[in-house]
């Protein structure tokens, strides 16, 4: 029996169509693929879940069996009835229901994201401000301080100024100190002299002055 259907499998080849498309296995739980085209064949895949995307190489002359070639490679026949040229229902359902699922945590991690980055722009923000203060007393101070600069520049040359002021001024009074010491040495020898002068006018008139008046008689009194 098994030899007559293969021999009829054979027969039958040549009538079987050769245009291959994607096909989806139909909302039924799970389709047995089996080795031929019929339920006679061994089953070579105990079942294929619904949704499942196939390749349709060719179909049986009757059309009620293709051949198949799944995306993981089994290969085999199965009944062409449970197979739709669109995805079923239920396996779109699966689909778009995962997609709503890995759209809600990217949204979810978007919003965490959000959350993070209006936290990081409020810090900014106060660290902008904290930092417009700093600017606005550093450039305060650098103001104080050319100020004090231009001050201490002029205040250096003043100093430089009178420095030299008092070292002419210091000269100047050590001249004068030696000109007045020059003075009063000789004030002081003129005196000396003048004294000495004195003392020796006095001798001499002393002994000099009686000797030129003429000396008087004494008169008698028997006269």
């Amino acid at each position: 029996m098994t030899s007559l259907f293969a021999l009829l499998y054979l027969g039958l080849g040549a009538g079987l169509a050769l245009a291959q498309e994607n096909r989806y296995i139909s909302d039924t739980q799970y389709i047995p693929l089996r080795s031929g085209a019929g339920n006679e064949y061994r089953i070579v895949h105990r079942g294929l879940p619904s949704g499942t995307r196939l390749t349709v190489h060719e179909e049986s002359a009757d059309g009620e069996w293709a051949r198949i070639t799944t995306a993981g490679g089994d290969e085999g026949w199965l009944r062409a009835q449970y197979l739709m040229t669109q995805e079923p229902a239920e396996s779109r359902l699966r689909r778009v229901q995962a997609r709503a699922e890995q759209l809600e945590a990217q949204n979810r991690e978007l919003g965490e994201q959000v959350t993070a980055l209006q936290s990081e722009r409020s810090e900014l923000s106060t660290q902008v401000s904290d930092t417009g203060s700093n600017l606005t007393q550093v450039t305060e101070e650098l103001a104080h301080l050319k100020q004090i600069s231009g001050k201490a520049v002029q205040l250096d040359a003043d100093n430089r100024r009178l420095a030299e002021e008092s070292e002419s001024l210091r000269a100047e009074v050590d001249t004068l100190e030696a000109e007045n010491q020059r003075l009063q040495d000789k004030l002081q020898s003129s005196a000396f002299i003048d004294g000495a002068l004195a003392v020796l006018l006095g001798v001499i008139i002393t002994l000099v002055v009686p000797r030129l008046w003429p000396k008087r008689r004494r008169s008698s009194g028997w006269a």
